[in-house]
């Protein structure tokens, strides 16, 4: 318990240190070159950007939409992967059938894809909901097969014969020996649904995160599309952090056996 306190101790120091260091060469940075506010703010000037947009709720409002289209993103991407996941990995010749068409879809990019729906879809949360849909879909379609097929064969044919019903082997057994490759689907995941609302507001909208950035930068506003970045990486390590947090519970047992 001890050495664990300390090794949770030592990697926030290790953490609060690289981001003191980030900051003080950020600043050294702009000290030494001289750089104008457009071209690369300070670290001070950033803050103060902060301060104001959480003051007037112009950060806030944008952050709860970008959020709101993240997590439905990620409900829809995941649950579709998952779903799509368990028919292909319970039928090889499915698979076969319909993986040349899936990796064709995942083929195109979706920052090419992201304007045809502008034009399909009229409204913007769903259009950008989709957008982080696809964005994680494929690798966690990938992850959620190869974990299902992950169940060791020994172990499956002891189920069978005691006469475990389809739930049961699914919930007893399945899930629990795909759950560690599953969670890396989502970790994947968490990141790539970031990057999916962005683009979604990059190519249309009028609100979001993205959507800052891209008004920052028509008005050469730095800080601000400072502001927005630091915001978007903050959402995904918070996510991935709940992700990391969520798979530490719900894989206790592994380290108990182990």
């Amino acid at each position: 318990m001890v050495n664990e306190r300390r090794l949770r101790i030592g990697r926030v120091l290790v953490a609060v240190g690289t981001v003191m260091l980030f900051l003080l060469l950020w600043e050294g940075l702009v000290s030494w070159r001289a750089y104008p506010s457009f071209i690369l703010p300070r670290p001070f000037d950033v803050w103060l950007k902060l301060r104001l947009m959480v003051a007037d709720g112009s950060l806030v409002r944008h952050l709860s939409i970008t959020l709101v289209e993240i997590l439905l993103g990620l409900l829809l991407g995941l649950g579709t992967a998952a779903v799509l996941g368990y028919v292909l990995a319970k039928s090889v010749s499915l698979e076969r059938l319909l993986a040349p068409y899936i990796v064709a879809l995942q083929s195109f990019p979706i920052i090419a894809v992201a304007p045809l729906l502008v034009i399909w879809i009229r409204d913007g949360l769903l259009r950008t909901v989709l957008i982080c849909a696809l964005t994680l879909f494929f690798p966690a379609l990938v992850n959620t097969i190869v974990g299902l097929r992950s169940v060791e064969p020994e172990l499956l044919a002891l189920m069978r014969s005691l006469r475990a019903t389809r739930w049961q082997l699914f919930t007893k057994l399945e899930v629990p020996a795909a759950l560690p490759v599953l969670f890396g689907g989502m970790k994947v995941g968490t990141t790539l649904a970031v990057i999916g609302a962005v683009i979604g507001e990059f190519v249309g909208a009028d609100r979001g995160l993205g959507f800052l950035i891209n008004l920052a930068r028509g008005l050469l506003d730095t800080p601000m599309l400072f502001v927005a970045l630091f915001t978007l990486v903050i959402i995904a390590l918070a996510l991935y952090g709940f992700v990391s947090l969520l798979e530490y519970r719900l894989l206790a047992w592994r380290r108990l056996s182990g």
